[in-house]
């Protein structure tokens, strides 16, 4: 009898599927949509470790939330007089452009509190994007050929007039230059946006030689993403991300691929985190941006 139990008690383990673990290996819990405040109107994302940072273009605040839970608040508060677009993470402090205040902003990444402000240029610029170098933190101004570059450690601020292969080019208020990357000790990546060109600069000459792309465009171009010799660039009204493998001397370009989403609605900058893209939908266009939903959209 007892031989007879254990036969059937094992008949029956061998019957009953084993549980599957609640999240198999590589199964993320990461949320594929983060909702940021209703009309936070965002155009600037970074990622530190777990965290994102994603600043608010009309009030110069910045959110921070949890990639794992999609929670957060505001870490930044809004600044009457100050603006939100680029933003960077560089060790506790964060970077971030001013957009038509002409201003730098740096702040405390952990508690928010204002750290520097710089101003870059004058009339009516528009500073777009930040790249974080070795000592040296660029900006774009997208409505003059040139990059502005503030030393790490507080110090005037560097013009560097771009020349070479750039043209400015569409008028006054034409968006030009826009986001850039760090491609090595003295040079930078530069993406013309109504032109749709990408550009390799010399952070000490300002001369920028143009990458060939072989006669494809990233027209739109806005935040670029730089990791080896992969470049994504985001096409914010085209609701895509080009996937461009690049040369070793910068020379040359080609799209590999391009990345959509039904969930994008004007995607303007992206952060990585493993093996997925975090994109933050501005939602340029948009009838009643105040009141409006916005959020970021996680990708492979």
């Amino acid at each position: 009898m007892r031989r007879l139990a254990l036969l059937a008690a094992a008949t029956t383990l061998l019957l009953v599927p084993a549980a599957a673990p609640a999240h198999s290996p590589g199964h993320s819990v990461f949320p594929k949509l983060i909702a940021l405040p209703d009309g936070w109107q965002p155009e600037g994302i970074d990622i530190k470790h777990k965290s994102f940072y994603v600043g608010s273009i009309p009030t110069g605040a910045v959110y921070r939330g949890d990639l794992r839970t999609g929670q957060g608040a505001p870490l930044v508060p809004a600044h009457e007089g100050r603006a939100a677009i680029g933003l960077k993470v560089h060790h506790k402090q964060l970077w971030v452009a001013g957009g038509p205040t002409g201003k730098a902003f740096v702040y405390d990444a952990r508690t928010g509190a204002d750290v520097a402000e710089y101003t870059l240029a004058t009339g009516t610029p528009f500073i777009n994007d930040v790249a974080i170098g070795r000592r040296e933190a660029f900006f774009t101004n997208s409505r003059a050929a040139e990059v502005l570059a503030v030393p790490l450690r507080g110090g005037p601020v560097r013009q560097i007039p771009i020349t070479g292969d750039f043209v400015q080019t569409g008028g006054p208020t034409a968006t030009n230059l826009n986001g850039l990357a760090v491609a090595g000790r003295h040079t930078l990546i530069l993406v013309q946006s109504n032109a749709g060109k990408l550009f390799a600069a010399d952070t000490r000459t300002g001369v920028a030689r143009a990458i060939d792309l072989g006669g494809a465009d990233v027209v739109n171009g806005d935040g670029v993403l730089l990791l080896g010799h992969t470049l994504f660039v985001v096409q914010n009204r085209l609701n895509q991300i080009a996937v461009i493998r690049l040369s070793r001397d910068l020379a040359q370009g080609t799209i590999v691929r391009t990345i959509t989403d039904s969930a994008f609605d004007v995607p303007t900058t992206i952060a990585a985190h493993g093996r997925h893209l975090y994109a933050v939908n501005a939602r340029f266009g948009t009838t009643d941006p105040q009141p409006a939903k916005y959020n970021v959209v996680r990708v492979p």
